[in-house]
């Protein structure tokens, strides 16, 4: 897929799936703009990617501030001129806790990582995502938005579950400005997302497998390869869409 020219912003992109996904589409021809809150690792990951031959950059801002991401998204599209996709990658756990136990501060923490970063971000991106000829905003929910979660994962489930229906309210609203905006969903990606369970049990971890159809766990470059077909033109007719990246997990063997 060429796309000489376009400009993607990827969230929570110096490690795990954000990466795979900068990476896939900068080799695609993307000028890639990743975002984190690791500087160090951010600047490491962008040297990567230029070795490579790929047109990186590194912005480090909190997508869970509402000043800093509106800052940052506005400098992005102004250096540019345009924003071609967004991908809304960052979010995460938090942490486990069940609702008896759960405080106030904990449940904000999670939503905000997951639900508020999204919204940000795209209501920062839509004037300049007006100006492509191809714009789009990828979200991510998770097997959590539909089955809820695991034990202490509920408001992470919840979180997603509101990534699915904000996908499906941002297509709506900006589908007269011919911007699609679809969501995938993972199901378990062998990434540091699962490392203190791949750390302390990793014979649990392993088995995880066992409960999905192919027989493996997935992989970053999975959901990265579905992501830049979603960003592309071949996907022009795409919105509104969650597409489950699960290796077919749940679904008994």
């Amino acid at each position: 897929m060429d796309q000489t020219g376009k400009v993607a912003i990827i969230t929570g992109a110096t490690g795990g799936i954000g990466f795979a996904v900068a990476k896939r589409l900068g080799q695609d021809g993307y000028t890639v703009v990743l975002n984190g809150i690791e500087d160090e690792q951010g600047a490491k990951r962008v040297e990567e990617l230029k070795a490579e031959g790929i047109s990186a950059e590194y912005y480090g801002f909190d997508v869970t501030k509402e000043d800093m991401v509106d800052k940052n998204i506005k400098a992005i599209g102004e250096k540019y001129g345009k924003i071609d996709v967004l991908v809304n990658n960052a979010g995460g756990l938090g942490g486990r806790s069940r609702f008896e136990d759960m405080t106030t501060d904990f449940y904000r923490f999670v939503m905000a990582l997951n639900l508020d970063s999204a919204f940000f971000a795209s209501r920062a991106a839509i004037p300049y995502l007006k100006k492509s000829d191809n714009p789009s905003i990828i979200n991510y929910t998770s097997i959590a938005g539909w089955n809820a979660g695991g034990p202490g994962a509920g408001i992470y489930g919840t979180s997603k579950a509101g990534v699915h229906a904000l996908t499906r309210a941002l297509a709506k609203d900006l589908a007269e400005y011919g911007i699609r905006v679809n969501a995938v969903s993972p199901g378990t990606i062998d990434t540091d997302f699962h490392k203190q369970i791949k750390s302390t049990k990793p014979e649990v971890f392993a088995s995880w497998a066992n409960n999905i159809l192919l027989g493996r766990l997935g992989q970053p470059e999975d959901v990265a390869s579905v992501v830049a077909f979603l960003a592309s033109k071949d996907a022009a007719f795409l919105t509104a869409e969650t597409l489950q990246i699960t290796g077919g997990q749940g679904l008994g063997i």
